[in-house]
């Protein structure tokens, strides 16, 4: 079942408006792996010290992979200075029993 994932914020279904918006402005689609997911969750905790859901980390794990930030084509910068990037985090239905890491 694709539904059956730890990103449980994310199962609902699109409704034919939202997914007709999504067709005429969304260029692609990164998909992630349940290790992925976990992997940037337990990242944010470690680095800094706040636990997310997984929906939330599912914004930051194409991000850890190789060559995937060069690769959005974002504005330039100064010679040498990291991408700028922001990714909303949420954790208000974390359940902390059910963490993938204990």
């Amino acid at each position: 079942d694709s539904s059956d994932t730890i990103a449980d914020g994310l199962r609902a279904s699109l409704a034919p408006r939202t997914f007709a918006i999504l067709r005429r402005h969304v260029d692609r689609i990164l998909l992630v792996s349940e290790e992925e997911i976990i992997s940037a969750a337990r990242l944010v905790w470690e680095r800094m010290k706040i636990i997310i859901e997984p929906s939330s980390a599912v914004a930051i794990a194409p991000l850890l992979r190789p060559g995937v930030v060069a690769s959005l084509n974002l504005p330039k910068r100064p010679e040498g200075a990291a991408p700028k990037l922001g990714v909303i985090f949420s954790g208000g239905n974390v359940d902390l029993s059910s963490l993938p890491w204990k």
